[in-house]
């Protein structure tokens, strides 16, 4: 069996000499072989810039883009037409529960396809793709699914 080996880079330079409040939250980040990188900072909550992504938006957006590619590959060995998918994802970090995590991450994809299957047969099809995200069986935060399905 393959072993697969992912490497990502984040640098940062400034100071904290003058505290909490007073240092820049601003990073880069990267993963080799892709050009791209980003910039990066932490949640607004916590002294972030609003402007630019975060750790746990980056989480949300890789449980959101795996089940996106799961399920295209699920959808496409079935043969299912799928003409569109969106979804607004979201997670949930109560600063009350310790330690401090994401509780939940919720998934709406709006999935637009060609009439054919029953929505019961895209519904299981989700299911099969979120049992095969990578992404969401690396993780510990439970990720729910409820998927919208509509026809052209």
């Amino acid at each position: 069996m393959a072993v697969h080996h992912y490497r990502a880079h984040c640098s940062w330079s400034g100071s904290t000499a003058d505290g909490y409040h007073h240092y820049d939250r601003s990073h880069l980040a990267g993963a080799a072989p892709a050009d791209a990188g980003l910039t990066l900072s932490s949640d607004p909550a916590f002294g972030g810039d609003p402007a630019l992504l975060n750790p746990e938006q980056l989480i949300v957006l890789a449980a959101s883009s795996c089940q996106l590619l799961s399920f295209l590959a699920v959808a496409a060995r079935a043969r299912l037409d799928i003409r569109e998918y969106r979804d607004d994802a979201e997670a949930f970090m109560p600063e009350a529960d310790r330690p401090v995590r994401l509780a939940e991450i919720v998934l709406r994809p709006r999935i637009v396809l060609a009439s054919g299957p029953t929505p019961e047969r895209v519904r299981h099809l989700v299911e099969v793709a979120h049992r095969e995200c990578f992404i969401a069986n690396s993780l510990a935060t439970p990720i729910r699914v409820e998927p919208v399905i509509e026809f052209v």
